[in-house]
């Protein structure tokens, strides 16, 4: 065969030149020397950076992605466009982050500028293009060729631009952003941001943070789509929006995923059911997914079909409802199923808010999710949709936060008033997150606020949320800012666990516990100086501690809570709660332990049957001293005629959750009491306590447990085997308690309750 030696030629050239363009794009490029990097970071590169479609629910099979090198300048905030640029920066990583190659903070009192020149495939001409940013922190501008095509405020939600009369018919464009971001300087949302990274808070994330990409589109195209399930009903309710349609457009809707397909024909902004009859559920242990494309057809038939996108959407349903045991709890899909997973911060110590590369995205869930949780809390943070994309496919439940902002309130403080700029910012970016990531499965409770951090208007906007999508969950404040509005009482305990009593009209949460903290030698932000709300030595003593929280969790869900939230998912910064290393590199608890014992967290809840009741409903009598008594004090034989007599529990007026009946304030009490222990004997002893702080409680001279920390009302205990053992059926039994009181109120109360497992 006779070879095109021409052709060849051109190939080797292209290829040549390509070549050469990558080798001088990696010379202009490198990671800055950062803390810490993750495993991933390696696979960073100019030709490289988050490559994937970034819109799962809208996909379109054209796009140009612009992630990769920019040039990049900081100038004063009133200086127009730089005339040199200071360097590269590399796309989508903030510039303060080690993997943009720029590692730089950015002032108040300056902007940060990026630039770069696209070339359109080919193809595209006679179409509209849309540029699209997945976020940008804080407030962009955006020009194209020299024209300013238009401007965001919002560092968290998506944005698209019509940039279509700026590129006046050419292939060939410039495009220039400008970015202002205070972080806390100012008022906007910017969940843990500051300026001064310290303790909770971290190092701030400006300008392009996720992909930015064209997208081709026709004159009248489909803009959004709206998929709720309604599953009480067995249909999917489907609405598509759609941009420069008239009224003889139509979209035509197909299920691709059903045999024989489900097909509807609507109108642009009309909403449509299609019944699926015995639908498939969606949930956390069988994620099932159904696929829809949707086609917007032009004026006439539906054969010149000249939109077509391509979606999923999940049938589940969150909602409240009373259980058998009488108690409001959180439902999925009409039945209760316990939800518990972490607190996830979504921070990378290379790349900031903005994850190494998809693969390292999606580890922390695919971690998660083999650790046996069935839920993650966003705090603070919204991700790319690439994330709760993977939470859909994984079966991750998730409660989605809105980025806190503005200032910071006590727990006993009144809600802040917000000026007018700053309330319309929060409502109108908390609405357009709702907006972009309503359609996916895996969502399922909106938190507008975290422990008072810029709480405002609580009831109103709660409300808002709920009315803006009622197909989930309002979690009013997650924290201890409650003002008795929304779906559930949120609380957080450290270490914990504990929980707030049942209500009517809300079902119960642990918004936040864990936090046990455990600092790895070469894994870590710093050396010296790292922090957690309670320090261990080893990772043996850390999954030792690690499991006798979840065997305390347990009881409290069969006193009726809803769901728990451990922190955290990683370390972050000179944070060290992680059940990950900041680099991921170290998973710190045993994966096949941990899961094991959430595993049983899932299970029916136990009958309760009081054995010795507390002083909660009723005095109980004791005897107890306020100095230390003799050695053997907690035996049973002990002679206690000297100690005083009163009733529980004790304690000082105000501690929350107590019924103080005599009042201690010092800093130890010693307690004793003798039972009589119900016939037929105890087959699954908890204590009922209410301790602050640290207690421990002995059976028969054996100690039961050996408690630190404090729990803001009653909690279930499983008694150790020792004293369990010691225990005998119908017979009289020593109870023996000491607590210490460090700071703050202080209270102790104890019985003993029967958790009889149902079969």
């Amino acid at each position: 065969m006779a070879m095109n030696l021409s052709r060849i030629s051109l190939v080797l050239s292209v290829s040549l030149i390509a070549a050469f363009s990558s080798r001088l794009a990696a010379a202009e490029w490198r990671p800055a020397a950062g803390p810490l990097m993750t495993k991933w970071a390696k696979d960073v590169s100019p030709e490289k950076a988050h490559v994937e479609y970034p819109r799962p629910q809208l996909v379109r099979k054209e796009w140009l992605n612009l992630n990769g090198l920019w040039d990049y300048a900081i100038r004063p905030f009133n200086e127009e466009r730089p005339q040199a640029f200071d360097g590269k920066i590399l796309v989508p990583f903030p510039v303060e982050s080690a993997l943009s190659g720029v590692m730089k903070r950015v002032a108040p009192d300056s902007l940060l500028w990026y630039r770069r020149e696209f070339k359109l495939p080919d193809g595209w001409e006679g179409r509209h293009v849309l540029l699209h940013f997945g976020a940008v922190d804080w407030h962009a501008r955006v020009w194209v060729n020299g024209r300013e095509v238009g401007e965001h405020k919002g560092g968290y939600d998506p944005f698209s631009l019509d940039i279509t009369a700026a590129l006046a018919g050419k292939a060939e464009g410039e495009l220039l952003v400008s970015v202002a971001d205070p972080t806390d300087g100012s008022f906007q949302p910017r969940g843990k941001q500051i300026r001064n990274p310290h303790g909770i808070w971290y190092t701030p994330t400006t300008g392009i943070w996720q992909t930015a990409w064209l997208e081709p589109v026709p004159e009248a195209y489909i803009r959004s789509l709206k998929l709720v399930p309604d599953l009480d009903n067995s249909q999917i309710l489907i609405t598509v929006e759609a941009a420069g349609a008239g009224p003889d457009h139509l979209v035509d809707i197909e299920l691709t995923s059903v045999r024989p397909a489900m097909k509807v024909v609507a109108q642009p902004g009309k909403q449509v059911s299609i019944r699926i009859p015995e639908p498939h559920l969606w949930t956390p242990d069988d994620p099932h997914l159904y696929d829809v494309d949707v086609y917007l057809a032009g004026p006439g038939a539906l054969g010149s079909k000249a939109d077509r996108v391509s979606s999923y959407f999940g049938m589940r349903k969150v909602s409240l409802g009373k259980t058998p045991d009488g108690i409001l709890r959180i439902l999925l899909n009409n039945r209760f199923v316990f939800q518990y997973g972490p607190l996830d911060q979504g921070f990378w110590p290379d790349g900031l808010y903005t994850a190494p590369t998809e693969e390292a995205l999606r580890y922390d869930l695919e971690v998660t999710k083999r650790l046996g949780f069935n839920m993650v809390r966003k705090h603070v943070k919204v991700e790319p949709a690439i994330w709760y994309h993977a939470c859909d496919r994984l079966g991750l439940l998730v409660w989605q936060d809105m980025p806190s902002g503005d200032r910071y309130i006590g727990a006993s403080d009144p809600d802040i008033t917000r000026a007018p700029e700053s309330t319309a910012q929060f409502e109108t970016e908390w609405k357009r997150i709702i907006d972009a990531f309503r359609n996916h499965p895996s969502i399922v409770m909106w938190v507008p606020f975290n422990e008072g951090w810029g709480q405002f208007d609580t009831a109103r906007i709660v409300k808002m949320t709920q009315e803006y999508d009622p197909t989930r969950l309002a979690n009013e404040a997650s924290g201890w800012t409650d003002r008795g509005s929304g779906d559930v009482k949120d609380v957080h305990v450290y270490p914990g666990p504990g929980a707030p009593r049942p209500e009517e009209k809300r079902a119960i949460v642990l918004g936040e516990f864990g936090g046990l903290g455990l600092p790895l030698k070469g894994h870590t932000w710093q050396d010296e100086r790292n922090w957690g709300y309670r320090s261990f030595k080893t990772q043996e003593e850390l999954n030792e501690a690690y499991l006798g929280l979840i065997a305390n969790l347990r009881p409290l869900i069969w006193k009726g809570l809803s769901a728990a939230v451990y922190t955290q998912t990683t370390d972050v910064e000179i944070e060290v709660n992680g059940f990950m290393t900041y680099d991921r590199a170290v998973l710190k608890i045993d994966a096949s332990r941990a899961a094991e014992a959430h595993r049983k967290l899932y299970l029916p809840p136990p009958e309760l049957k009081t054995a010795v009741p507390t002083s909660e409903e009723a005095a109980q009598s004791w005897r107890f001293t306020l100095e230390e008594p003799a050695g053997g004090w907690e035996k049973p034989e002990f002679d206690d005629s000297s100690w005083k007599e009163a009733p529980g529990g004790f304690g000082t007026e105000g501690t929350p959750g107590s019924k103080v009946r005599t009042p201690w304030n010092g800093s130890d009490v010693w307690l004793r009491r003798v039972v009589d222990l119900p016939a037929g004997g105890l087959s699954g002893p908890h204590l009922a306590i209410h301790h602050d702080e640290d207690a421990e409680v002995y059976l028969n001279g054996q100690l039961a447990a050996r408690l630190s920390g404090y729990t803001t009302g009653y909690i279930l205990v499983p008694v150790a085997e020792a004293a369990r053992a010691a225990l005998r059926s119908g017979a009289k039994a020593s109870i023996a308690v000491h607590c210490r009181q460090t700071r703050g109120g202080q209270y102790i109360d104890v019985g003993i309750v029967e958790a009889i497992e149902r079969k």
